[in-house]
Order: C-alpha cells, then structure tokens, then sequence
C-alpha cells in the first residue's frame, strides 16, 4: 500500500476533485445534488484555508480524496462555525484517505480558531457516519424528510446532522 500526503488543494487539482465529488454523488448517499459544480462555482464556495487533498505520497498527485469547509454564515457571531465535505475516490476507500483528510481538516480549522465543524449526512452513508464518530463528531439530531433527492425519484431523505466542537477553543 503507498503512503497519503495530505497538502493544499491547488487550482490544478480541480479536474481529479470534481471527478471524485460526481463519484460519491453518482453513489446515491453524499448530497442532494447530482452534478459537481464547475471548478469555478467550486472555488467560490469554498474557504480557501481549509480545502485540502490526500496524494500518493510517490510524486504522482493523483488525488485520493478532499476535503473542504465552507462558511454557515456571513454574521460575524457564527464567524467560527464552518461546515465541511470529505470526499474519497472509490478506488481508495478502506486506506485511512477520509480519516487522514479530516484529522487535517480539523487541525486546520482549529489553527484558525474554528471552534464547530458540521455536517449533514444521510443515515445509509454508515461509513461517513463511522468516521466521522471515530474523529470527535457527535450526533445532533436527524433532519426527517428535509429535502428530496431529485436523482433518486424525487424521494424524501432524512439527514443525520453531525457536529465537532473543539476542545481547544473556548
């Protein structure tokens, strides 16, 4: 098994990121949306300070997965409250890439003064789920029937609403 390095996402990423991000949407349990965003809508939404990617650590760049915050809020009050995606290609699921990615992530953020991460994940997603629990995350609550996911018939998805609250910024 090669190494993952985790570094900065850079512009020339893109093509790998959003092949990655279409995968886990054409999987049928990672977002409501069913199209990647162009690298452009991409780049705008989000924090530039915390998007990151795991590499083969063999100087290839092939991108393993990302990971990415945006802002919940423009007000001030929520100034440290972000909410992320963890994005693995297929391929290199079962190698530690999401758990690599986040424990990154939540450096990251906490480096910043980000004191919540949070997320929403559907119920079937148990891998996310798993992980997720394993790097500090805790349920909040379940979201029933929130929204409908147009590429799945149109049907009403619940969605588990995790968070991460940093023990280091109080």
């Amino acid at each position: 098994m090669t190494a993952v390095a985790i570094r900065a996402m850079r512009a020339d990423d893109a093509q790998q990121v959003l092949a990655i991000y279409q995968a886990g949407m054409d999987a049928g349990n990672a977002s409501f949306e069913h199209t990647a965003p162009d690298w452009a809508a991409f780049d705008a939404g989000k924090l530039v300070h915390h998007r990151l990617v795991a590499v083969e650590d063999d100087a290839t760049d092939t991108v393993l997965g990302w990971a990415a915050v945006s802002a919940v809020s423009a007000r001030r009050v929520y100034a440290g409250v972000v909410e992320h995606s963890v994005y693995v290609d297929p391929a290199a699921r079962r190698r530690g890439v999401g758990r690599a990615l986040l424990d990154a992530l939540i450096a990251s953020t906490e480096a910043a003064g980000i004191w919540t991460i949070q997320s929403g994940i559907f119920p079937e997603n148990t891998a996310s789920l798993a992980l997720h629990r394993a790097a500090g995350f805790r349920t909040v609550g379940v979201r029933e029937r929130v929204g409908r996911h147009l590429a799945q018939g149109n049907r009403w998805r619940d969605v588990v609403f995790i968070e991460r609250r940093s023990p280091h910024i109080t």
